[in-house]
């Protein structure tokens, strides 16, 4: 049996009633943390790579963690929400650059075997960066720094697993730390 209550007063809060109503849940927007699933592909094309046969990405809304288009896609949305989008290349990873290319001493690249076409994380003083083997010499290696999906418009199938406020330490850092976050 339902409490009374008298008009104009405010209702006792579903939680205390023993109500079954869903609680509010929370939006994703700036400085909160999102957890989600997520599977990629070039649009048309068969997935490239997806999260759903590991923990969920974990990222802090707003501070240039992921993808602007991907980013964008999720503003609003809500713990459980499942929507899939279609991302231009300007909010992904850019178009290609043509001659963005450098030559690097293959002794760079330690006892990899490396063939043309190859992806590869290359340690620069900038810290590490994805680049694509284009030539392979006795003594230097021609690379192309364009990102791998640089010029490609990717479809992205997402389910959002959950949302929270982020902590002062992770809006002071700029990343998402612990669980599927940045350890330090």
């Amino acid at each position: 049996m339902m409490a009374a209550y008298l008009a104009g007063d405010n209702p006792p809060h579903p939680s205390a009633t023993g109500s079954d109503q869903p609680e509010l849940r929370m939006k994703i927007e700036k400085d909160r943390v999102v957890r989600f699933h997520y599977t990629v592909a070039e649009q048309g094309q068969e997935p490239i790579e997806s999260s759903r046969d590991r923990d969920p990405l974990a990222i802090l809304i707003g501070h240039g963690n992921i993808i602007p288009g991907l980013e964008n896609a999720m503003m609003d949305k809500e713990a459980g929400a499942s929507f899939d989008v279609d991302v231009k290349a300007t909010d992904a990873y850019g178009e290609r650059r043509e001659g963005l290319t450098q030559r690097v001493p293959k002794k760079h690249f330690g006892t990899t075997k490396l063939i043309p076409g190859q992806q590869v994380v290359l340690q620069t003083n900038f810290g590490p960066r994805a680049v694509t083997v284009q030539k392979v010499g006795m003594s230097v290696v021609d690379v192309d720094l364009n990102h791998p999906m640089a010029g490609k418009d990717l479809h992205f199938s997402v389910e959002i697993v959950d949302v929270r406020e982020a902590a002062a330490e992770e809006l002071e850092h700029g990343h998402v730390h612990g669980d599927g976050g940045h350890q330090h």
